[in-house]
């Protein structure tokens, strides 16, 4: 396949796996390959929300791994994902958040409150100080339900923790990184979202697997290869860079331009 066809087909991919929102069961199970093209170096401190740098290209991996209580989804720009609902007092001060029933990590632990809180104090990120200083502290009134409790109203706190402003709002699993450490959880990551982990190749590619318990919608594909395509040797010459940003940008049209039916044939071809 031309590398022009794997990054169309790939954004196909992602659109199909994790654009709509549907129940599991009664669902096809995932099939066939999908390569993602990347026009740079994909790092490991991209498969941990506590590392993530202020960029919106990380959580293109991080949005494959993990799940976070609300997020952009389809149609939304801040949507119930981990959460079934939340709600903001009406002095300003506290965000309530309740978690699904049922929901599980890669490693088959239930994802609960302590996780959500846990997430939360362990983000390093950009945007940890201004978050650190709005928030006083975060509640676990239940398993499943998770209250923050701000200094005084701040308005802008749903922006920081619900949407790609920062990664604060992804959920980790607290036992998990707590037995492998940081380090450990960055070699071989676990969330809960719509991907797992399968292994990464320095400065070539990472290689998820389809997440069949994802609770929104089983992926379509069931292996997805985010690879790095870079110009191989010194710096980009004319003819590598004309190259590879064609092909990002084929690929551009293939997601703006998304058709189910067109990329089902292709998908099926490929596989």
């Amino acid at each position: 396949m031309k590398r022009r066809e794997f990054i169309a087909l790939a954004g196909c991919a992602a659109v199909a796996s994790i654009g709509s929102v549907r129940g599991v069961a009664g669902e096809a199970a995932p099939a066939g390959e999908a390569v993602m093209a990347w026009m740079i170096t994909i790092a490991p401190t991209w498969f941990d929300p506590s590392t993530a740098p202020p960029q919106i290209t990380p959580f293109g991996i991080l949005y494959a791994l993990h799940d976070a209580l609300v997020r952009p989804l389809p149609g939304q720009k801040m949507g119930n994902s981990l959460a079934e609902s939340w709600a903001e007092s009406p002095d300003g001060l506290t965000y309530e958040f309740k978690l699904r029933r049922g929901l599980t990590f890669h490693n088959g632990e239930d994802v609960t409150a302590e996780d959500v809180k846990f997430s939360f104090e362990r983000y390093r990120g950009a945007g940890a100080r201004e978050l650190n200083t709005h928030v006083r502290r975060v509640e676990v009134v239940d398993p499943l339900t998770v209250r923050f409790v701000l200094n005084e109203p701040w308005p802008d706190f749903m922006t920081f923790y619900g949407s790609t402003a920062t990664a604060a709002g992804l959920i980790v699993p607290k036992r998990y990184v707590t037995q492998v450490g940081d380090e450990g959880f960055r070699k071989h990551p676990i969330g809960a979202g719509p991907y797992k982990f399968v292994s990464h190749t320095p400065g070539v590619e990472v290689v998820f697997e389809a997440n069949e318990q994802y609770w929104r919608r089983v992926p379509s594909v069931k292996r997805l290869i985010m690879r790095s395509v870079t110009c191989r040797s010194g710096p980009p010459t004319r003819t590598c860079g004309s190259r590879v940003s064609s092909a990002l940008t084929r690929a551009a049209r293939a997601l703006v331009n998304y058709r189910p039916s067109w990329c089902g044939r292709n998908l099926a071809r490929a596989a």
